[in-house]
């Protein structure tokens, strides 16, 4: 067993354990205390970081701060200190003395001008290790020895670590291959730490299309369209998938739908086709006489239906409906999707589950193991897209790492 646990320092050594942005979060806020040492599974830090930064990294929103807690549920309670400590304008100001300028769109969503995660990963794992930060890549963390060491599987072999306090970040189950598996939760269990089973959120669902809808249509968006789940209604966009659908939409809705699926409930989405247009102005315009122009013409030119969103129609509705103006309009306002499942956790963009936030006190250590902190995806919250699993993993690493540093002056 390799050793790694002599200390070359009289300060207190901290460890910790995933190096995302809850775990990076953390070491930040330690750096001024201790000698922080940062592991992780896999070979580089912030690979879930930056694959999510690939089409333009959504770091947080700008709505009003009470709309923005509201997203975080039932887990706002525990959260709200932490969001309210480290809320999106301090996120900008954070970003903004690493060097990366952001701006806000249209959506309220904030982004680096450069639309990349990479150029602020860099920044601040430079300023980590300028802070005296050291990185363990390929440190697969087994649990602890029986006189209360860290153990990691390496490349060489076996390694322990002491630590004198420990933040644990090491993710959910989503993206898996990015090094999130969930395999941390037995360690914790063998502690008598609850956890709740992971469930997959901002996650697509199953329909069984046809064969003609996939061989034309799979991996076509749907624009300007709206969908009603249970008394709630998201304009936006989303993709009809060779499985189902999936997109920015039906991220929206996912954890209402998944509760429906799970509690075994017939869970129908509604799609509108057509939201910014009236039933009676669609049914109007399509009653008009179309001569000799073929329906998809005219379903074309009246009710600016056509490519995918015609072959829904079609697929959905039949044919029977088609030649009834008052009835086709009621169908592009109110195409039911039958859904049958949601996809597996391994595709979700996050998950629900894990640590059962009643396992924390107020600074996020765990009751049941003093001087052990968890921040993060880890812990049992979900939110939707659109900056806010980012912020929650930000604020909760460095509400974590502050407490890891109150305990370590205490102790």
């Amino acid at each position: 067993m390799n050793d790694t646990s002599e200390k070359s320092s009289p300060r207190p050594r901290a460890a910790i354990l995933g190096g995302g942005p809850a775990g990076l979060m953390a070491a930040e806020r330690l750096a001024r205390l201790a000698d922080v040492h940062v592991f992780d599974s896999m070979p580089s830090f912030g690979r879930k970081f930056l694959l999510a930064g690939k089409s333009g990294l959504n770091i947080t929103h700008g709505e009003q701060l009470e709309a923005f807690l509201a997203r975080f549920g039932e887990a706002r309670t525990l959260l709200e200190p932490a969001l309210r400590a480290f809320p999106p304008n301090a996120i900008r100001d954070w970003a903004e003395a690493l060097g990366i300028e952001t701006f806000e769109g249209s959506s309220g969503r904030i982004f680096p001008v450069a639309m990349k995660a990479s150029p602020l990963l860099r920044a601040w794992l430079a300023r980590l290790r300028e802070s005296g930060v050291s990185f363990h890549a390929r440190h697969e963390w087994q649990g602890w020895t029986e006189d209360g060491a860290l153990r990691f599987g390496t490349p060489d072999g076996e390694a322990t670590f002491t630590a004198d306090v420990t933040v644990l970040a090491l993710g959910g189950a989503s993206w898996p291959r990015l090094g999130a598996d969930g395999s941390w939760t037995p360690f914790l269990s063998a502690r008598g730490v609850e956890t709740a089973p992971f469930r997959p959120a901002n996650c697509g669902f199953d329909i069984q299309w046809s064969e003609h809808l996939l061989d034309r249509f799979a991996g076509s968006p749907l624009k300007s369209i709206s969908l009603s789940f249970c008394g709630r209604t998201v304009k936006g966009d989303f993709v009809v998938t060779k499985t189902g659908i999936e997109g920015s939409a039906v991220y929206a809705l996912s954890a209402a739908l998944r509760d429906s699926l799970e509690a075994g409930a017939n869970t129908v989405l509604m799609l509108d086709l057509a939201p910014d247009r009236t039933l009676s102005q669609l049914a109007s315009a399509l009653s008009a006489p179309r001569g000799k122009t073929s329906l998809a013409n005219h379903l074309r030119k009246k009710a600016g239906i056509d490519g995918v969103k015609a072959a829904l129609l079609r697929e959905i509705a039949g044919k029977a409906l088609l030649d009834d103006p008052a009835k086709l309009a009621h169908a592009i306002k109110n195409l039911p999707l039958r859904l049958d499942r949601p996809r597996p956790i391994a595709e979700a963009i996050s998950v629900a589950g894990g640590i059962a936030l009643s396992e924390l006190d107020e600074s996020f250590m765990l009751k049941k193991c003093a001087g052990v902190f968890a921040a993060g995806e880890m812990l049992d919250w979900e939110a939707p897209t659109g900056g806010y699993l980012l912020s929650a993993c930000l604020a909760t690493g460095r509400a974590a790492g502050e407490g890891a540093a109150r305990w370590l002056r205490r102790s």
